[in-house]
Order: structure tokens, then C-alpha cells, then sequence
């Protein structure tokens, strides 16, 4: 006995980038991670929907356990890592505008 399934629930889903670490648009805000307030307990991690939050290299700091970073190039600014953060940890993760994030780090976020 065959079911006909109907899938047209999935239509909402966008599809994937053709090409990764590829955003198709500038998001509005990057998420920042204030390297002195993490803990580097690493909860945000698997709430970023692009992966893009990954820890700071065992070198940069010595110590047991380093904070996590963002990789800008890939954020979408869907601020969900901030909210995990601040809901469930210490508010190590702050949201900023795109334009301001270029100026302050003197860069040119991809979209």
C-alpha cells in the first residue's frame, strides 16, 4: 500500500547557499563576543544555525578553557547565540549594527 505524502510544508524553507560560508544578503547586526566575559562554556554553539561559533585558539590566551569566537564573514545576525547566552549562561554575546561593526573593526562584512 503506497501513501501519497504531501510536502508543501517544506516550500517556506529557503534553499542552502550554493556556495558556503556565502550569505546572500548584508545582515543588519553581527554578533560580538566580549572574549572577557566568556566562560567559553560553549552554549551558544549549537543554537548558531550557519555554525559560524567556533573557541578562540588554545594559543591566543593559555588557558584551560578559552572563550568562543564568531566568525564574522558567516554571521546572519539572527541574534539567537546572544539570546542562548544571555538566557542561559553569563551575556557574553552583544548584537551590533552592521555599519558600526565595519567602522570599529575596520572591515567589510560580505553579503
Amino acid at each position: 500500500m503506497s501513501k501519497d505524502y504531501n510536502y508543501d510544508h517544506y516550500k517556506s524553507v529557503p534553499d542552502p547557499a550554493s556556495n558556503v560560508n556565502f550569505k546572500k544578503k548584508k545582515p543588519k547586526l553581527i554578533a560580538v563576543v566580549d572574549e572577557d566575559n566568556c566562560t567559553g562554556c560553549q552554549v551558544c554553539v549549537p543554537f548558531c544555525p550557519v555554525d559560524c561559533i567556533e573557541p578562540v585558539p588554545k594559543e591566543k590566551y593559555d588557558i584551560p578553557i578559552p572563550p568562543v569566537q564568531v566568525r564574522h564573514d558567516e554571521c546572519i545576525g539572527c541574534q539567537i547565540c546572544a539570546k542562548a547566552c544571555t538566557a542561559l549562561t553569563w551575556d557574553a554575546i552583544r548584537m551590533i549594527k552592521t555599519e558600526e561593526f565595519e567602522e570599529i573593526y575596520d572591515t567589510e562584512v560580505s553579503g
